[in-house]
């Protein structure tokens, strides 16, 4: 079932360089009984296959169990960017055994982003690339994350949880890119209230907030029950054009 979601995300403050970058996103591998070596070595050879700029891992790794920490984190190894992997934590991380994890990632030559940013330099152009903590377990810091950023740079953070995109526009980040819903994991109701507006929670694919876009992961794994219903597992291949 699953699915490579491709989207065109047109930002005003993109640089030249960067116009066409190709960002492939995973989330919510929740490895574990429910969530096999066989689900996730298949969307690691999926990521992997469609030749990314970086690859965006964006939290909740692993439930429950530290035993799955280290398979999990072996397997996110193998993925493979041009300009390298880059990872946020997520709630599940952090009730599990979050600095374990961030450990293990780093020894794979996964960039985890705790609350920090940089610079990310392509052709004599830059974006600021950041990373948040997650927002439920209270840790989240997103000034800190944009700390040294220009005023006038095009800002692409990852942060595992979609709430933030209110304090994310008002900081004028650009693009964040999100998991946590799992697009609702079980998807009964459309996209639209009864009276055609678009329902107020952001569960899944691309949603704006002023300026600042979001794109919601659908995530691989699911939490509780081994069920997905109307929103099946998601690479999300994002593809970042300027609008100039």
């Amino acid at each position: 079932m699953l699915t490579i979601e491709h989207e065109r995300i047109h930002l005003n403050r993109l640089p030249k360089a960067f116009d066409g970058f190709r960002v492939v996103q995973l989330s919510d591998v929740h490895h574990g009984p429910f969530s096999d070596r066989e689900q996730i070595e298949r969307a690691v050879d999926t990521a992997n296959r469609l030749k990314p700029d970086i690859i965006a891992l964006t939290g909740d790794y692993i439930s429950k169990e530290r035993r799955y920490a280290a398979p999990c984190a072996e397997m996110l190894g193998r993925l493979r960017a041009r300009y390298g992997v880059y990872a946020v934590l997520g709630n599940h991380d952090h009730w599990t055994d979050a600095a374990l994890i961030t450990d293990l990632f780093r020894a794979e030559g996964i960039t985890v982003l705790i609350n920090e940013g940089m610079h990310f330099e392509l052709d004599g152009e830059s974006i600021w690339l950041a990373g948040v903590d997650d927002t439920m377990v209270g840790l989240e810091d997103l000034s800190l994350a944009l700390a040294g950023a220009r005023s006038d740079e095009m800002k692409l953070l990852l942060a595992h949880n979609p709430v933030i995109l209110r304090r994310a526009a008002r900081a004028s980040v650009d693009l964040v890119l999100s998991g946590h819903t799992h697009g609702g994991q079980v998807a009964i109701r459309g996209e639209r209230s009864a009276s055609g507006r678009p329902r107020r929670r952001m569960l899944k694919g691309l949603g704006r907030q002023g300026n600042t876009q979001i794109y919601v992961n659908r995530g691989l794994g699911t939490v509780v029950l081994p069920i997905r219903y109307g929103c099946p597992p998601e690479v999300s291949l994002l593809e970042l054009r300027s609008s100039k």
